[in-house]
């Protein structure tokens, strides 16, 4: 067994190595291409795989330049041996991939094996009728209107018992907090009160050290560098040998597993829970506050807002909010929770751009792209402007504009996008009203960057 894994792993980076020392031997030395060339080189046997390594910690910027460079914000790598894998920024292929043909598009035997450590077989890793399983059951609670008075008795005491006061004790004391961290350990408070009953009291004064946050966030990482290894063979050889990252993901795992376990006998359901409430919803509400800081014209429009509501936080007002409802698609517009998501083919197929899709082949949609494409958002992109979403009527007031949810695929459905036909669709797309869930989860199809 040993010695086929290294015969394996010789053979399949030999042409690597040797072109590797062919264009270092071959060519006077240059400085270092910049990080945002555009064109990845193409070689025969290996493709654009070396452009794919040298891109590995800038990948999505890298990515997204490209497909805003294409004419069908659709582009092609060729990869080792053959392969490819598409990406796309393109919102009729988006809809193709997660709707109109969702049953050709699966996460494949990849993903899941490079996942299955990690998520085991919770509804971000599986396909088919476990998957349709998963998303019956949650979507009947989460459906329900008893579920959404607890969600807003739970995460009003949270607010209130918790975040604001810890917020106002270091306005006070001039302290500094970060953000992230306090976000997510809200969020996880939450993720968990409401799911499974269980408090962890994570957003205590105290700030309690989070070994399960810190063991979430390590296998989290870790099964992210997964996707991003040019050969699957060279972290599953570390893990063969319990090694490296790869021993630090098992004890990770462990550790995550082993907290599941006190809350629910369903681990691998319990982790997906927390997977789709956690990071993401941090992210997104961090992301959220950092622009408010930076616009804070529409800081004070969020703020008239709230003025004009009554004190209680009262879900019928909540959804009336529609320029805080399009800050938060501006903010999940430019910075994605999820910035990139593949699939697999199951079999052949051809985008309605006219790319060719061969069966196995990876095509990931790319939601931070899409945020950046001028022609969906034209040529002030770049700008944070709430009122793209939003039309005035007659009287002078906002409504929102749903139709420009669908140039994105993680914006505004949250978690109705996971328990929908498409799995990543914006539940917005037939008119645009006010989610429940637009910022409790937004995680989509569960990518990976």
């Amino acid at each position: 067994m040993l010695i086929q894994l290294f015969t394996s792993f010789f053979l399949l980076t030999l042409p690597f190595v040797i072109l590797k020392l062919i264009t270092k031997t071959s060519k006077p030395k240059e400085s270092a291409p910049p990080a945002h060339s555009i064109s990845p080189k193409y070689y025969p046997i290996i493709g654009s795989s070396l452009a794919l390594k040298s891109h590995e910690e800038d990948r999505v910027q890298w990515t997204t330049l490209i497909l805003q460079n294409s004419p069908s914000a659709t582009f092609t790598f060729h990869l080792l041996f053959g392969g490819r894998h598409i990406f796309t920024a393109n919102p009729a292929n988006v809809q193709h991939i997660l709707k109109t043909q969702f049953s050709n598009y699966q996460k494949g035997p990849s993903s899941y094996s490079v996942l299955f450590d990690f998520l085991g077989n919770g509804i971000f890793n599986v396909d088919g009728e476990s998957w349709k399983f998963q998303r019956q059951v949650s979507s009947h609670e989460f459906n329900t209107k008893s579920l959404r008075k607890f969600i807003q008795n739970v995460v009003d005491t949270e607010l209130n018992g918790c975040l604001i006061p810890m917020f106002s004790d270091a306005a006070v004391d001039k302290n500094a907090l970060d953000l992230q961290e306090i976000l997510q350990r809200f969020a996880f408070d939450n993720v968990c009160k409401i799911a499974f009953g269980f408090d962890p009291a994570c957003l205590s004064p105290s700030l309690p050290s989070a070994e399960f946050a810190e063991a979430f966030e390590e296998a989290t990482k870790i099964s992210s560098i997964r996707f991003r290894a040019l050969f699957s063979i060279s972290w599953k050889i570390m893990r063969f040998f319990d090694v490296g990252s790869e021993k630090r993901l098992k004890i990770a795992v462990s550790r995550v597993r082993e907290f599941a376990m006190k809350i629910n006998f369903a681990t691998d359901i319990v982790i997906s829970f927390i997977l789709a409430g956690r990071d993401t919803t941090s992210v997104a509400l961090t992301w959220f506050f950092w622009l408010l800081s930076k616009n804070p014209e529409v800081e004070e429009e969020i703020l008239k807002e709230i003025k004009g509501k009554s004190g209680m936080p009262v879900f019928e007002e909540v959804k009336d909010m529609v320029y805080t409802h399009a800050c938060l698609c501006e903010t999940m517009r430019l910075y994605p929770p999820v910035p990139v998501d593949g699939k697999t083919a199951e079999n052949d197929d051809v985008l309605p751009d006219g790319t060719v899709v061969k069966k196995g082949t990876i095509v990931t949609y790319h939601p931070y792209a899409m945020g950046r494409m001028e022609m969906l958002w034209g040529s002030d992109w770049e700008v944070f402007k709430p009122e793209r979403w939003l039309q005035r009527d007659e009287g002078g007031k906002w409504s929102f504009v749903g139709e420009r949810s669908l140039y994105l695929s993680s914006v505004p459905g949250g978690t109705q996008s996971l328990f929908g036909k498409g799995d990543g669709i914006s539940a917005d797309e037939k008119g645009g009203g006010w989610s429940s869930t637009t910022v409790q989860g937004c995680a989509g199809g569960g990518g990976w960057v």
